[in-house]
């Protein structure tokens, strides 16, 4: 597995700094319409960190228009069998969505890692593109 490329990791020295390195990602948009612009929908924006053979992503759904529909995030990977899984977290547009390891895998087991962000009454609605972050 490729390491992707980390803007914004925490620096420190010895084998502390490695566990605790933040490697960040995002911020990824919901479709928007000619009404909106972009920073007028939800996005998601995260983070993963590395301990020992363990993967972990941390990530904040928010919908910045308030509208009190519902902010989604969509995940998908490619398992070392080339085998793809999907899954998606909501989240009511009354403020942040804060997932605390929502996502964890060991060294090896994962190829790649997407996320897209979608809002609406449907997880299908209003749907961004997809996005890598590993």
């Amino acid at each position: 597995m490729a390491a992707p490329a980390t803007a914004g990791a925490t620096a420190s020295t010895g084998s502390a700094a490695a566990a605790s390195s933040k490697h960040f990602f995002g911020p990824y948009f919901s479709h928007w319409g000619d009404k909106f612009e972009k920073s007028h929908r939800s996005y998601f924006k995260g983070y993963w960190t590395k301990s020992g053979n363990q993967y972990w992503f941390y990530g904040d759904l928010f919908d910045t228009d308030r509208d009190r529909q519902w902010s989604y995030v969509w995940y998908r990977y490619t398992d070392r069998f080339g085998k793809s899984h999907t899954k998606w977290f909501k989240n009511r547009s009354f403020g942040h969505g804060d997932f605390d390891k929502f996502f964890g895998f060991k060294k090896g087991f994962v190829k790649d890692v997407d996320f897209r962000v979608c809002e609406g009454t449907s997880r299908f609605d209003d749907c961004g593109g997809w996005n890598d972050a590993f």
